[in-house]
């Protein structure tokens, strides 16, 4: 018999290097601000030749995401490709260290194993570029059905949608998790990725999606509007639900039959790297959904976990989730 888990997660599996840069370090070598580039390898070795000061950590967004789940106590299985060399082990350590279950198979003869290089600017936006290398690999054979059917809320990283067969993976798992009546949600990933994809993710939100996370920049490009007004009027006109972020702003949850909640952001001194403040509040908010908290509940429990991880550098908690939230009174 399959385990339960309270979450499987899907996604890119890649090692983060994180370094502080200036403003105009990022004009001089072309890097795009606040958003994520896709490059090669040739431009990854370009740009690891310029990085200083560095902190490397296994990241990924969903991956991520998993990590925070796993601070909060919940029981989790990550699904992602790996080459079986030095930073496809240390990612799989990293996380079997913290308690996420991950068993994908390793590639042996393929790309390396993806990167991220993270440029971080002093009012703390990252700016990543990044290399997918052995990401690209995962395939349906990588997907157990019955591992899908088997847990509560199936949780896919819009990132992945870049190439055919990670695609075609996730088109199995979605179809496992919804023959099996379970929750499928969906991070959009990036208002670029949003650009190549718009109208596929607009047929998977129809069709399969349950629950949508997506921060403002996204919610307008999905949606092909202005403002956050008119984003949040077309998410409350679709029949999920959908959990939208918007920086020191707070979030808004706009839920099935007319159901919304708006909350600010949790106060913090400093804002030092905000890498990962999306995937930490999807973690909050999926942990909540787990142990069938209300949504406005749930949605605190996101806040808490976002504003843990922009308070350091890097994208997972240093501080225990569980233990924060216990503080906030919400568990």
């Amino acid at each position: 018999m399959s385990e339960r888990y309270d979450v499987v997660g899907i996604g890119n599996a890649i090692v983060d290097v994180i370094f502080p840069v200036s403003d105009e370090f990022l004009l001089e070598h072309g890097i795009a601000k606040s958003v994520m580039t896709l490059i090669d390898e040739f431009r990854a070795a370009q740009l690891m030749q310029l990085v200083e000061d560095s902190k490397q950590i296994s990241g990924g967004s969903a991956a991520n995401t998993m990590a925070g789940l796993a601070s909060f106590g919940a029981k989790g299985r990550f699904i992602g490709k790996v080459k079986d060399d030095q930073l496809g082990r240390s990612f799989a350590a990293d996380l079997r260290g913290i308690g996420v279950h991950f068993d994908t198979t390793m590639a042996i003869e393929s790309l390396p194993t993806a990167c991220s290089i993270i440029a971080v600017t002093p009012d703390g936006h990252r700016s990543m570029s990044t290399y997918l290398g052995a990401c690209r690999e995962l395939v349906p054979d990588d997907i157990d059905a019955s591992e899908i059917g088997a847990t509560n809320i199936l949780y896919i990283e819009g990132y992945l949608w870049d190439e055919e067969l990670p695609k075609a993976a996730i088109r199995k798992a979605i179809a496992a998790a919804k023959g099996a009546g379970r929750t499928v949600a969906f991070t959009l990933s990036d208002p670029f990725c949003v650009g190549r994809y718009r109208n596929e993710f607009l047929h998977l939100m129809k069709t399969d999606i349950d629950i949508l996370f997506a921060n403002e920049e996204e919610a307008k490009a999905l949606f092909e509007v202005e403002s956050f007004n008119a984003a949040l009027k077309a998410a409350k006109a679709w029949h999920g639900l959908a959990a939208m972020t918007r920086s020191e702003n707070g979030c808004v949850i706009a839920g099935p039959d007319g159901e919304m909640h708006v909350l600010p952001a949790e106060r913090v001194s400093h804002v030092v790297d905000t890498t990962g403040a999306g995937d930490q509040f999807a973690a909050g908010f999926l942990y909540g959904l787990s142990r069938n908290r209300d949504l406005r509940t749930c949605a605190r429990m996101g806040a808490v976990a976002a504003a843990e991880v922009i308070s350091h550098y890097g994208a997972r908690p240093e501080d225990s989730l569980k233990v924060r939230a216990r503080k906030a009174r919400l568990i």
